[in-house]
């Protein structure tokens, strides 16, 4: 049996969901203006890879990462400015970077439907999570809340237009991984929309 969805999410005018903890990223700027956001695009990400908790994910998306403090951070300082919307951490906790208005730097090299630069029309949201291990129950109700909340922002995204980062970076990206269950989370939503 699916556990119900947190509840009571909402995406503010200045485009910060309630209940996030904001860390506002300086790496983001302003999307197109003839771009409607109609994709949500999910993520995982550890760091270092396999690790949960701790402080790095922020400083990655905060510019702040120290490519001394571990050797896998030189390869992730490497790649360049990087963010996101929102992380959701193993506990539950959701973080937000960019608020959903501004376009995040999480997408890269990317095409959807016919259309290049996914950063340009999607919201990205990270699970802190890896390809090879199943997410926390916590993770999917706080995902859907947010999905829940950013569909009910903006019209133009659908539960049709959810899609992992694999998806719109085949062969260069492959999160957010085969242990992410894509039915438990389309399910909790449509089972939320319909009630």
């Amino acid at each position: 049996m699916r556990e119900k969805p947190l509840m009571g999410m909402r995406v503010d005018a200045a485009g910060w969901l309630s209940g996030a903890v904001q860390r506002p990223s300086p790496w983001c700027d302003d999307r197109p203006a003839d771009a409607p956001i109609d994709l949500l695009v999910i993520h995982n990400i550890s760091l270092p890879p396999g690790e949960f908790g701790g402080q790095w994910i922020d400083d990655l998306f905060l510019g702040r990462l120290d490519p001394a403090a571990h050797p896998y951070f030189v390869v992730a300082a490497a790649a360049g400015p990087v963010s996101t919307h929102l992380l959701v951490r193993r506990d539950g906790q959701l973080v937000q970077y960019v608020p959903c208005g501004r376009r995040a730097w999480h997408a890269g090299r990317s095409s959807y439907d016919g259309r290049e630069r996914c950063n340009d029309f999607s919201i990205g949201i990270e699970l802190e999570g890896t390809d090879d291990l199943p997410f926390e129950p916590i993770q999917y109700r706080v995902l859907t809340n947010c999905t829940l909340a950013i569909l009910g922002c903006y019209p133009a995204m659908t539960p049709a237009r959810i899609t992992g980062h694999s998806d719109i970076a085949p062969g260069r990206k492959t999160d957010p991984g085969p242990c992410f269950d894509w039915g438990l989370y389309r399910g909790m939503i449509l089972d939320s929309l319909v009630v």
